[in-house]
Formats: structure tokens, sequence, C-alpha cells
């Protein structure tokens, strides 16, 4: 996926696998994310989310330019750096500007969860606020080994952020995947990705994962 061209903003509107906010010039991000309008009147952050409906958004759909960003009663544009860090923090992909990625997500959740039957997206996003959003609105995780995850899947090591990928554990930043770890197949780590996205990745649902992750070194 190409980079996003806006990117000198000084608003604090990257966003880690967390769910955290960052004010950063970083130009890696790929995806676009919605979870309402969250600024104030002096384009500050003054809100986590409105609403349950959290979405990644395609940046270059129907060349659409929305600068200046974070305008007054337009939703807050937040930038992740691909499509497995916007999971991690909870956002699924968009009908509308996403829409075959969209049809994927939901068609593996039917088949996952509700038996084949077809399923209202509210109900998707309201189980899913329930695994992203834990007591006190801070970010919800479970604990889990290594060897039970599968690849597209964020975990937090020491506060550090890593997506695991074959026998590797990629770190992650907001500029791309700057190092190797290896993956001790036995080690209780932190989840960071939703319980059931990580249940969709086990079926088969693949995320995009930005072009550094190919770059990194070899695993010290």
């Amino acid at each position: 996926m190409h980079a996003v061209a806006e990117v000198k903003s000084p608003l604090e509107n990257r966003m880690d696998p967390m769910g955290n906010f960052h004010s950063n010039p970083s130009r890696a991000a790929t995806l676009m994310g919605n979870r309402g309008i969250l600024h104030n009147d002096a384009r500050e952050i003054a809100r986590s989310w409105v609403g349950k409906s959290w979405v990644a958004c395609d940046p270059r759909f129907d060349n659409i330019d929305r600068r200046p960003l974070f305008q007054p009663n337009r939703y807050s544009e937040l930038f992740f750096l691909d499509e497995a860090t916007a999971y991690s923090a909870g956002h699924r992909p968009c009908w509308y500007c996403q829409r075959q990625r969209f049809q994927d997500f939901k068609r593996r959740w039917e088949e996952c969860f509700s038996a084949d039957q077809p399923l209202l997206i509210k109900k998707i996003d309201a189980q899913l606020h329930l695994e992203r959003v834990g007591t006190a609105r801070s970010k919800q995780t479970y604990e889990a080994k290594l060897h039970e995850l599968p690849n597209g899947t964020f975990v937090e090591i020491d506060g550090v952020a890593y997506l695991l990928q074959e026998d590797r554990l990629l770190q992650w930043s907001l500029d791309g995947y700057v190092g190797v770890v290896s993956r001790e197949a036995e080690k209780t780590v932190k989840v960071l990705t939703p319980k059931s996205i990580v249940e969709l990745f086990r079926r088969g649902l693949i995320p995009h994962v930005h072009t550094s992750a190919s770059l990194c070194g070899v695993s010290r």
C-alpha cells in the first residue's frame, strides 16, 4: 500500500497498536482511521472515541482531499502504519472505502462466530468494543503464550509492541518495523489485538503489513 500524503500536521493523530494517540510527522502511515469527532475547536484530542464504530479507511479513496485535518464538525482523521496496527488498536475495515476488505472481514466473522448466519455490523462493533476497551476506558489486553497466537497479532513485551510474523517478533514504530527478536514459543505475553480478531487470523484472515516488515534485520 502507498504511504499517506498528508503528514505535515502536528496534530495528535498518529496511532500505535495500543490505540494511543501521538503527535508525530511520520510519513509511514498507510491507513486512515475514524472513531468519530474527537477534537475540540483548538484541534486537540478531547476524547478517545465517540460511538462503537471504529473503522480503518483508504486515505486515497476517490482522491478525496480532507485537508486541513480536524475540521469543525468532521470526524478526526487518525493514521495507522498498516492494517495489522489498525486491527490491534481495535479498528475494522470501512464498508464504504474498503468494501472488499470489509466483506472478507465480515464473512470470516460470520463463519467463525454466527454459524454462517448474516450478522449486522453494529453487533460486530459492539463485540469489538467489549474486547478493546477495559476498565477506566483503558486498552483491554489478555495474556497468552506466543505459540498460541497466529501471524498478524500484536503483543506487548516490556512496554514495547511487537508484530508476530512466523518465527519472529517485529518491533513496531511510527516509521515502520525497526527490529527483530526471536519468537520464544513458551513465553507469556500481553496480547494487544482483540480476541475475536486474533481468532479470525487463525481462520485465515491476513492483515496487510507495512513494507518495512520485510526489511527488518537478522534476529538477535
